[in-house]
């Protein structure tokens, strides 16, 4: 193996450690927050929980804050981005379904937010998320293509205004209407407007 290769192996090596170790962290972060309040969890706890030393803990992040917006960031990334990044057939702009049957099994951990008051950090970060994969989306659609820059991503930024707005009166109102019928709801919506701005 040549010099050049074992570097790159040795940086793979790094890059999955340093991605392990995140993902423990963030993982006891939010088993900790149904467990208790935000307010009284220690980064000691935190380390605890993951088995990770306060020097990686903090050559990452600063405080559990920024641990929790970095793991809301990691998740919502992955989750706005994932019709793209899976090349999906349909004409669907964001994972509707996929995202509120996810957030549906995880209320306890909304619950948790609410009252920690971090919930609003979350919503104002899927929004940005999902804005910026909804726009990346209806320029990959042949029915969307051909929009202008700005106006698409104007409508985006309503778009995951919208999604947000529609997963909190769906978490208030559970067995009205499932996730699917959600996605569906949702995106009669997108190409309803859509079609008026053409």
């Amino acid at each position: 193996m040549n010099k050049r290769a074992a570097n790159v192996r040795k940086h793979v090596q790094v890059d999955r450690r340093v991605r392990r170790s995140r993902d423990l962290l963030g993982d006891a972060l939010l088993a900790l927050i149904q467990e208790k309040p935000f307010d009284t969890i220690t980064v000691q706890q935190v380390l605890d929980r993951a088995g990770v030393g306060r020097s990686t803990f903090y050559s990452h992040f600063r405080d559990k804050d920024d641990l929790f917006l970095s793991d809301a960031e990691d998740f919502l990334s992955q989750a706005a981005t994932c019709l793209s990044r899976r090349r999906d057939p349909s004409n669907r702009v964001a994972p509707v379904r996929e995202f509120f049957t996810h957030v549906g099994e995880m209320r306890t951990l909304h619950a948790a937010l609410v009252a920690a008051g971090k919930v609003r950090d979350f919503v104002e970060l899927g929004q940005g998320h999902f804005a910026r994969g909804i726009d990346r989306r209806l320029s990959e659609l042949p029915m969307s293509r051909t929009m202008e820059r700005m106006p698409r991503a104007a409508m985006a930024h309503a778009f995951a205004g919208a999604l947000f707005s529609l997963l909190e009166w769906w978490l208030a109102h559970p067995s009205v209407i499932t996730p699917a019928e959600a996605d569906e709801l949702f995106h009669r919506m997108v190409w309803s407007g859509a079609a008026c701005r053409g």
